[in-house]
């Protein structure tokens, strides 16, 4: 499996959800599955049922985290200061829109919301290896627009 890119702040969250699913949410499922086992009457009991898929995802990403996290690369803000890589804080303008300011993550901790952008996602590729006052066209699934990238630090 490729390794995944993650910053410390990532790591450090993904690594407290696991500890908590492998402790606390275990725990609370187990009892759970305990709780409906002892209802009785295992062929309509749908509280076991609804306990046994939630176990199940649980489990599953527990897993998911498991592999991420020993797969996991990780990266600091970038030194480069010029050249636009996973870490780099980018500031890019689109014409007739106000400036928006990002910092370019792995995918596993990309929300674009909070202005993580993922190097896999259609902008962060267009940005990679790109500095300040290049304008870039970005293809992306809405169609193709065109930045200026501002800065980058």
């Amino acid at each position: 499996m490729p390794s995944s890119y993650l910053t410390r702040e990532g790591y450090d969250r993904l690594q407290k959800e696991l500890e908590y699913l492998r402790t606390e949410k275990r725990n609370e499922v187990a009892l759970r599955l305990r709780e409906a086992l002892e209802d009785g009457e295992l062929i309509e009991n749908a509280e076991l049922e609804a306990a046994k898929n939630e176990q199940s995802f649980v489990e599953g990403r527990i897993k998911e985290l498991e592999i991420l996290l020993s797969n996991a690369q990780l990266i600091e803000e970038a030194t480069n200061t010029e050249i636009i890589q996973v870490g780099s804080r980018v500031k890019v303008q689109e014409t007739g829109y106000d400036p928006e300011e990002y910092v370019i993550v792995g995918a596993a901790e990309a929300d674009p919301r909070l202005g993580r952008i993922s190097n896999e996602s259609p902008l962060g590729q267009a940005l990679l290896n790109k500095q300040a006052g290049d304008k870039v066209k970005v293809e992306a699934p809405g169609g193709e627009f065109e930045i200026e990238i501002l800065s980058v630090g």
